[in-house]
């Protein structure tokens, strides 16, 4: 069984453009899957230093890296990556071990980003 393997994009936004980056993420996102569909799950994040790191989920390295190759080919991945100021690195690391926890709450959870606690966090803009 082939593993799954995270890409990690870590990179810098021009200046005044984080709100644009965010709102053309998802039809960038449509776009990869269509084109990719190894493509199992992303996330943007910023980190404390201001920097940004996209993490894709892949059914496997080799579709990650061959995604990666020809991702530029893609007309709304041109689009989103003209926000990017510099790119810092990209990897690609394997899984070697994998649980995704339920949650231990009978709550639902509210609109937001889950945080380690499985509990609901409010995300200040």
């Amino acid at each position: 069984m082939t593993a799954p393997a995270f890409e990690l994009a870590h990179f810098s936004v021009r200046d005044g453009e984080e709100a644009d980056l965010i709102a053309e993420r998802p039809e960038m996102l449509r776009a990869l899957r269509h084109a990719f569909p190894a493509a199992r799950a992303a996330w943007l994040t910023k980190q404390d230093d201001g920097s940004w790191l996209d993490i894709i989920l892949w059914s496997s390295r080799e579709s990650a890296e061959e995604a990666a190759q020809s991702i530029g080919e893609l007309p709304e991945a041109r689009t989103w990556f003209q926000h990017i100021g510099e790119s810092h690195a990209l990897r690609h690391v394997d899984v070697v071990h994998e649980e995704i926890f339920e949650s231990n709450t009978d709550e639902e959870p509210a609109s937001g980003t889950t945080g380690s606690t499985g509990r609901s966090m409010d995300v200040e803009a």
